[in-house]
């Protein structure tokens, strides 16, 4: 059994698991594992298939992780051969046959970029500390089951945006980018530090008081711990990965300094 760390750009996937019809990260993964013939042709997926996680549709992802049976010449570099430019194999490690990369993660992080350059950065930190800590978070998910978790959290500010980080063993539906929008609203006055307190209650939120999910795209699962294996990062593949993001920074900068022109040059 072998474990990669996958890195990908969520933007043009309908999110991680497979779905019919759609292009999603895990479709990308199990065809490059058929093109390699690691995978027979007509079976679904290799044996021990799992990931860390199903990130949504938009969300990208730094450290999500997928292991299968693999063998030893199947390299993180290997695989990108394979894979399409927005998906980057970066590390491996070799993992127990028992091993599942969805239950023997430990901790799962993700990062959120609020772009805020008004600087409520107060109230963003007491709104997502009153977060911290074991809560039944039933008004921050659709899901009925599994809402009560340990959380960790942390804020800080880069520059015009406010980088807010979740840590837990696992997240509910949509939880991250619903205490998002929650943060979001306390740090722009939209609502009072007060309404926390519902958000954390046993009575559920509905209607106009209801909490909907921030968008997607600045979301990234930056972490999944696992205490028992070591990552090697594979030079040529973190190097490729870097040289492909680094490319789609450049390009998603020069869009937006154009956005920036069209809004000063309007009226």
């Amino acid at each position: 059994m072998r474990a990669f760390r996958i890195a990908y750009d969520g933007r043009d996937f309908h999110g991680f698991q497979r779905q019919p019809d759609v292009a999603t990260v895990s479709d990308a993964v199990l065809d490059a594992v058929r093109d390699l013939n690691v995978l027979e042709a007509s079976d679904d997926v290799p044996p021990g298939y799992a990931a860390a996680g199903r990130t949504d549709a938009g969300v990208s992802a730094a450290a999500q992780t997928v292991a299968f049976e693999a063998p030893d010449w199947l390299t993180p570099a290997a695989l990108n051969a394979e894979l399409p430019a927005d998906v980057r194999a970066w590390a491996s490690a070799a993992a127990p046959d028992d091993f599942h990369a969805t239950h023997d993660a430990t901790a799962r992080a993700y990062t959120y970029y609020l772009h805020a350059p008004e600087g409520a950065d107060g109230a963003a930190m007491a709104a997502i500390e009153r977060l911290a800590g074991r809560h039944d978070f039933h008004n921050l998910t659709t899901d009925e089951t599994g809402t009560v978790r340990d959380l960790s959290t942390g804020l800080r500010r880069d520059d015009d945006f406010l980088v807010l980080r979740f840590e837990a063993g696992g997240f509910p539906r949509q939880f991250v980018r619903r205490a998002v929008t929650v943060v979001r609203d306390v740090a722009r006055g939209v609502a009072d530090r007060a309404f926390l307190d519902r958000v954390l209650a046993d009575d559920r939120l509905a209607g106009p008081d209801g909490i909907g999910p921030a968008p997607p795209e600045p979301l990234v699962l930056t972490d999944v711990t696992y205490p028992d294996l070591a990552f090697e990062v594979d030079a040529d593949a973190a190097a490729s990965a870097r040289t492909v993001f680094e490319d789609r920074e450049a390009s998603l900068a020069a869009r937006a300094r154009v956005a920036g022109r069209l809004r000063e040059e309007v009226g």
